[in-house]
């Protein structure tokens, strides 16, 4: 595949809307309620899961890339991606059918769960355009970019996807 200047700023252009739009209309969408609705607490466990599941899987995208296995790599990462999307759309259903759920720890350990909670949202938003840019390399072939960028977002997608795990665990006694 022959890769020009003008395919990669057209994905760029695509991976800065939707890196945009996509907290954005998340924002919006939390403060919705769907008014008469049972709401969906089962999803939050189920959500979690998918966060842990992500986390392994990551971890054994690397072990493949490393050991020359980059087709298997490649399906691991399109399933972290498609697992990222179906936590985003259970997250929002649960919150627009759902009031958030206050932490009720006290003292170290409130300032320990608010540190990961934000922690993770800021990262979260933040690892919008590292996944779709890292991903986007690869799709075009630039492989030396890939690896470049990969450095970066694998880290931060390891602890948004282990966070969301904790921040479950620390909440989960206080759901209603």
């Amino acid at each position: 595949m022959q890769v020009n200047v003008s395919d990669e700023r057209k994905f760029n252009r695509l991976i800065t809307v939707v890196s945009i739009v996509i907290p954005v209309v998340v924002a919006i969408l939390f403060g919705v309620k769907i008014p008469n609705v049972e709401p969906l607490s089962f999803l939050p466990p189920i959500y979690a899961t998918i966060n842990g599941v992500t986390a392994v899987l990551l971890l054994v995208a690397v072990w493949a890339i490393k050991n020359g296995n980059e087709k298997l790599h490649q399906n691991l990462m399109t399933t972290n991606i498609v697992l990222s999307l179906m936590f985003l759309v259970m997250y929002i259903a649960y919150h627009m059918t759902s009031d958030s759920t206050s932490f009720g720890g006290e003292g170290v350990i409130r300032y320990l769960y608010f540190f990961i909670l934000i922690t993770h949202i800021v990262l979260s938003i933040a690892l919008i355009p590292l996944v779709l840019r890292t991903y986007t390399m690869a799709y075009l072939k630039k492989f030396e970019d890939h690896r470049a960028l990969a450095k970066y977002t694998f880290p931060v997608w390891l602890y948004v996807a282990v966070t969301g795990v904790v921040v479950y665990l620390m909440i989960s006694p206080y759901y209603v």
